[in-house]
C-alpha cells in the first residue's frame, strides 16, 4: 500500500510536467474535468488535486490506457455475465428486434 501512495504522490507531484509534455491544452483539460480555470492552476500549484481529479485528468493524457482498461473491465463483466447466465441468445435479441420494428 505504501508504494501505491508513494506513486500517487509522485504522480501529483509531477502532473504539470506531464500535461505540458502532452499534446492537449491546458483549457481542453479545464473544460473536460469541469473546474474553473482559477481553481485548476491552483490546485496545480499546491498539488492538491483530489484523486478523482488526478484520474480525471489521467485518463485524458493516456486515452489509450482508459480504453484498454474500459475493455477489459467490459471483457470481464461479460464473462460474469454469461457464467451467472445474464444473456440472450441471438435468435432472441432478433426476435425483440423485430417486435420494436428496428429491423
Amino acid at each position: 500500500m505504501i508504494q501505491e501512495i508513494i506513486a500517487y504522490k509522485n504522480i501529483v507531484e509531477n502532473i504539470e510536467s506531464l500535461i505540458d509534455k502532452s499534446t492537449y491544452k491546458r483549457n481542453y483539460i479545464i473544460e473536460k474535468i469541469g473546474i474553473s480555470s482559477p481553481t485548476f492552476y491552483r490546485k496545480l500549484k499546491t498539488h492538491s488535486f483530489t484523486p478523482d481529479e488526478v484520474l480525471s485528468i489521467a485518463k485524458i493524457l493516456s486515452p489509450e490506457e482508459n480504453f484498454m482498461l474500459d475493455l477489459k473491465a467490459d471483457i470481464e463483466q461479460g464473462k460474469l455475465d454469461l457464467k451467472n447466465g445474464d444473456f440472450i441468445t441471438h435468435e432472441e435479441m432478433l426476435a425483440e428486434l423485430k417486435s420494436k420494428n428496428l429491423i
